[in-house]
Formats: C-alpha cells, structure tokens, sequence
C-alpha cells in the first residue's frame, strides 16, 4: 500500500473549520479576541491552532507581546484558506440555485470595458447551451487583483496591471485580448483643437479631469508628464469612470485623457461634442488581458474562454 503524502495527511487532520479559525486569528490580531468573536475559551483556541500547525509542520503565526502575525509560511497558508473558504461559499451557492441556473461566473473589468467590451462577451457566455448567471464586479484594477487573489472572483478583464503582478508572479495566469490607445479629449470649442502641435508643455496649463488617483490611467498621465520633464498638474475635477470623465470633458469642465475604445466606438457622448487633441507625443496604448489564478483548471474559467474565442 502506498505511503499516504503530505497533502492526504492534511485532508484527514483539517477541516473548514480550521481555515476560518485561521483567518479568524489572523482578523483580530490575538488568540484572546479571536476566541471570543469564536465564542471559544482562549485554551482551546490555543491548543486548536497548535494542532493546525503541527498538522503543516510549521509555524503559521509569530507570538509577540502585540499579538499574533503571520510568519511567511502563514501567509501562503491563509492566502490559500481564504481562496478556499470563498470557493466554499461559491459552491454552497451555486448548489442552492442548481434546479434552475447552476454555473454563476465571477468576472472583474474596470468600468471602460466593462461598459464597451464585455456586453458581447457576456452576450455569448448567457446564450450557450449551458445555463448560466454572470457576476460583473467593476471596480479599479488594484481593487479588482485584490478580489482575484481572495477568490471573490474568477478571472479579470482588464489593463494589463504588470506592477501589481510582479510580486505574485506564480499566481496568476495572463492571455493578452487586444490594446487599447488612450486619448487626450475636450470640448469641441477648446483652442488647443486648431492647434498644429500640442505638447505636454501646452497640457500643464490647462484644467483637467482626471481619473482618481493611484488608479491606472491616472498613472498614465503622470507617466507622460514626467516624461516630458514637467510636473504633473493638479486636477480640478477626479472621477473613477471614463465615460463620466468624457461627459465632464464634454460639458467644458476641463480636458481628459480616456481609452478611445470607449469615446470613439460607442458614442457615450452625442457625436462631435468631444474631439481628440493631438498631442505629442501621443500616450501609450495599454494592453487588456484575461487574467485568472494558476492552479487547477477552473470551468467558469473556460467556459469564459471560450466565449472570448480562445
């Protein structure tokens, strides 16, 4: 008979109870408030946390005079608890609505492609034979990774967020779909629009609506300022979608900078009322992919493939 593995003898010894304890500690910062909000007495959520880590084989949290804190191997333990714990509440879920719809698709896209990509996309995944319910979470891409790393989602559409990757390389899974280009707007009666040359000098001056800041394309506007060499201007006006920037450019509050898939392409403003100043040089183009978790393959996660022709 063959010798049982590491992971068979942490399947006999641990149970879904145990990963909420886990990140129930790791919520409250010490044994003493975890036990409570557990409604357990501290020595037996003690001894409970103890037999979790003898079942690893390590320490998942330090002990210091503050409280507890997750050691390095902790991390990857809670990180994991977590994925599995939403995966649970996903699962019960979908069981619940089996009799009548029981795959649900979690999917992420920041607000231009939500608004101007996936409706096609969606359109192709609730028509196949295989019935369905999609979820679509639109958010900023750092909120976005955050919900794909807790598993509170499936896969992402989305700009490429390399940065934010980097330090979880191995977790993540990337198919690039397309690029997009992004474009300096105003108002059709702004001056700089009979301008033969713009430069980001020229742009200091003017009132602009950018997106909030530590957002992407609010990065890509400093990024282009300081490439010009000159400071960053302060917005008058910041908002968290581009079709709402577009409709502020529009009004004359200010020039913006937006994904010209969603102004050229879908007329979110009536034709002519916002024009692209040409700049130069012209912002880069920021690359959209499907971006999803390594590890076992997840259906939801093909089904959106193959809606998306990959």
């Amino acid at each position: 008979m063959d010798k049982p593995s590491e992971s068979d003898r942490l399947v006999a010894r641990l149970r879904f109870r145990h990963l909420n304890l886990l990140t129930e500690v790791q919520a409250r910062g010490s044994l003493r408030a975890a036990a409570e909000s557990l409604n357990l007495t501290q020595p037996a959520l003690s001894k409970a946390l103890a037999e979790i880590e003898s079942a690893f084989g390590f320490a998942l949290f330090s002990r210091t005079t503050r409280g507890l804190t997750p050691t390095a191997q902790g991390a990857v333990v809670l990180r994991g608890a977590t994925l599995l714990l939403t995966e649970l509440a996903h699962l019960h879920s979908e069981a619940r609505a089996a009799d009548r719809c029981a795959i649900k698709i979690r999917i992420g896209a920041p607000p231009f492609v939500a608004q101007t990509y996936l409706p096609d996309v969606i359109q192709r995944l609730v028509r196949q034979d295989a019935p369905l319910r999609v979820h679509l979470l639109e958010e900023r891409v750092p909120a976005l990774i955050g919900a794909l790393q807790r598993g509170e989602l499936d896969a992402l559409i989305t700009t490429f967020p390399l940065q934010l990757l980097e330090s979880d390389a191995g977790a993540f899974q990337y198919v690039k779909l397309f690029e997009v280009p992004f474009a300096v707007v105003a108002a059709r009666a702004h001056p700089l629009l009979r301008a033969r040359r713009v430069d980001w000098i020229d742009l200091v001056r003017e009132p602009w609506v950018m997106p909030v800041e530590g957002s992407m394309g609010r990065k890509l506007i400093e990024e282009c300022f300081t490439h010009a060499g000159v400071p960053v201007p302060v917005p008058i006006i910041e908002a968290t979608s581009p079709t709402t920037s577009i409709q502020l450019v529009a009004a004359g509050l200010g020039i913006g900078i937006v994904p010209d898939v969603a102004l050229l392409r879908h007329g979110i403003v009536p034709a002519g009322t916002v024009r692209q100043i040409r700049v130069a040089p012209a912002p880069p183009a920021s690359a959209v992919a499907l971006i999803f978790r390594s590890g076992p393959v997840n259906p939801r996660v093909v089904l959106l493939q193959a809606a998306l022709g990959l």
